[in-house]
């Protein structure tokens, strides 16, 4: 029998003990063709097929998601009167919530996470596992929110779904910690390639934010995946769907002033953008009523916004074509200051009235009880400020004003700073415009607002209070695979203990049968009073006239640090290189003795962890 033989007849065998393990009542029948090839292919092949399966089943969720919301939204904007729409402006927002609430409350047991915080704090602090529930409920909580006119996106929202796709897949077919989190990376990143027909865009987006602080070798099944993801929303989803801008002018370099100043303005406004956010988070949660009641608050807040100004009704990206392509006129008449007249000064107020009241009505949205995410309102927030920059350097008598392209820059722009994302930004308005010849204007202003933003917050503030918790990965690696330890699993709890009033007699016993090198001292009430070292008292042992001063009191020595069993890791690694010491007591907060950890042990499991996560 040749090796080719012996190999297929081992993989056989392989395939039938795990089909037997899973059990055939357990196992769909597309999955037993799927444990078969896992069992036939090599692990960079079942990769890359598993990567185009999450893609394609994303880019569908996406593709789904996409065309509801926006079908609803066509049917009001073009099917009926503004006078008529009013109606849906006053009701349909505080519905939205609201139903978004009950949702939440009665079929998915109150459990209301989410966002982009929600993938990192799984990747980090559960092993890239996100719940099932997850594959459906995004899409369910965020087609009723901004379907009925929430004033958010629906793109984070598909990004957890994504995950949460890619999760599980890893999880049905018993993959490890890396593999599941590079399937769980996929689906993300097909959900956003498939939100914006942007695959490029999807995988910066997975390294920059998602991936931060995990190496990582293998890529290629975030290739395929965007690439998949893409490509259904290209097919399946008409053009007015996408988030695509067809005018732009042409790069000039002469036009480099404008995109310097630009950049500060969105640097400016983003920080603007995530302290609203700030506020009206801190302003709901510290409300003391339900959440029903909450959520009936903020819709009928958004229901007045959009009432007043009906661009913030939805994502608002039709708002922003509309604007790329000449139409503000019919913004204007689709809208109460219809009644003030087109006039230069009164569309530069209106636009910049819904570009400061964006990011209220967002943070309304999310936080009241909504479900939907910052990208949307980011980009329509940066258009906006972009088409008002460009109208006041028109007014201020410039000329050859860059308007279009001043919006499309002014997206990124935004984006970049709201999101801590410049090269997700810079990709995805490139791609969604075909505009490649800006990408140094995009370059120029999404760094500028990306370290405006970072120098007055070095981490993105919706996820610096889990980044202060060690609950999330940063940048910092080391740290990150630190943060994964826990005090209670490093604790040796077999020590030995000795009473602070123990006889000589009973300490020379526990000397001489002992096998550890310290030797807790407590009280009464187990609380620790000293530690003593063999290696400080071994010289004195064989020493008769110092015999009658070997006492535990007189041998015990105040340790020079204690850990507490709420310190982190990191904390507890700074303890050991402040003192030079090998082993730290560990206490709870009442000050009873729990045990020693050795930095040994620390090291240990450390290095595990490392070859644990490192592709």
């Amino acid at each position: 029998m040749n090796k080719n033989s012996i190999r297929k007849f081992y993989n056989y065998l392989r395939f039938r003990r795990n089909l037997l393990r899973y059990s055939l009542k357990k196992v769909k029948s597309y999955e037993i063709v799927l444990l078969w090839l896992k069992s036939m292919l090599t692990r960079s092949q079942f990769l890359i097929l598993s990567g185009i399966l999450v893609g394609v089943t994303c880019g569908f969720a996406g593709v789904v998601l996409k065309s509801l919301v926006h079908y609803i939204h066509y049917v009001i904007a073009n099917k009926v009167h503004f006078e008529e729409q009013v109606f849906f402006y006053i009701l349909f927002p505080f519905l939205g919530i609201l139903i978004t609430t009950l949702v939440v409350i009665l079929f998915f047991k109150g459990q209301d996470k989410k966002g982009i915080a929600l993938i990192l704090y799984e990747i980090a602090q559960n092993s890239s596992v996100v719940s099932s529930v997850k594959m459906y409920s995004q899409i369910v909580q965020s087609a009723i929110t901004v379907g009925l006119g929430g004033s958010a996106g629906l793109e984070s929202p598909i990004a957890v779904t994504g995950a949460a796709i890619g999760s599980n897949f890893a999880q049905t077919y018993k993959l490890d910690y890396r593999e599941r989190t590079l399937l769980l990376a996929a689906g993300a990143t097909a959900g956003i390639a498939s939100a914006f027909n942007a695959p490029i865009a999807g995988m910066m987006f997975a390294f920059e934010i998602l991936l931060t602080g995990v190496v990582f070798s293998d890529f290629i099944p975030l290739v395929v995946s965007a690439v998949c993801g893409s490509l259904i929303s290209k097919v399946l989803l008409q053009e007015e769907v996408l988030f695509q801008f067809k005018s732009r002018n042409p790069f000039d370099y002469h036009n480099i002033p404008f995109y310097l100043f630009l950049g500060i303005f969105c640097g400016l406004y983003a920080r603007y953008f995530v302290l609203i956010a700030k506020y009206i988070d801190e302003f709901f949660h510290g409300l003391k009523i339900t959440r029903i009641q909450r959520a009936m608050l903020g819709g009928a807040i958004l229901s007045v916004l959009c009432v007043l100004y009906p661009p913030l009704f939805g994502e608002g990206y039709d708002t922003i074509k509309a604007i790329t392509n000449g139409q503000m006129q019919h913004v204007i008449e689709n809208s109460f200051f219809r009644f003030i007249g087109y006039r230069e000064w009164v569309v530069i107020v209106f636009v910049a009235l819904i570009c400061l009241l964006k990011a209220f009505s967002a943070s309304i949205t999310i936080f009241s009880g909504g479900n939907g995410g910052n990208f949307a309102p980011s980009l329509f927030a940066g258009g906006s400020l972009g088409y008002v920059f460009a109208l006041l350097c028109v007014q201020a008598g410039i000329t050859n004003v860059p308007v279009n392209n001043l919006v499309i820059v002014g997206m990124a722009g935004v984006m970049s700073g709201v999101l801590y994302a410049p090269l997700t930004a810079i990709f995805l308005i490139a791609e969604s415009t075909s505009g490649y010849d800006l990408f140094i204007p995009l370059m120029i202003v999404s760094v500028i607002s990306f370290l405006i933003a970072k120098w007055f917050s070095p981490i993105s503030p919706d996820l610096r209070k889990l980044a202060e918790q060690g609950k999330i990965f940063t940048k910092e690696h080391d740290r990150n695979l630190l943060s994964l330890l826990h005090i209670l699993d490093l604790i040796d709890k077999d020590v030995q203990t000795v009473s602070v009033h123990a006889t000589q007699e009973e300490l020379a016993e526990l000397v001489r049968t002992g096998k550890r090198n310290m030797i807790a001292v407590t009280d009464g009430n187990k609380k620790l009073v000293g530690i003593i070292s063999l290696d400080d008292i071994r010289p004195l042992l064989f020493n008769p006239s110092v015999y009658d001063l070997l006492t535990v009191s007189n041998l015990m020595k105040e340790p020079s640090v204690v850990i507490s069993d709420f310190d982190s890791v990191v904390s507890v690694v700074k303890k050991f290189d402040e003192t030079g010491a090998w082993n730290l007591p560990v206490v709870k907060t009442t000050g009873e003795f729990v045990g020693f950890i050795s930095k040994s042990g620390v090291l240990n499991s450390y290095r595990q962890l490392l070859r644990a996560h490192s592709g």
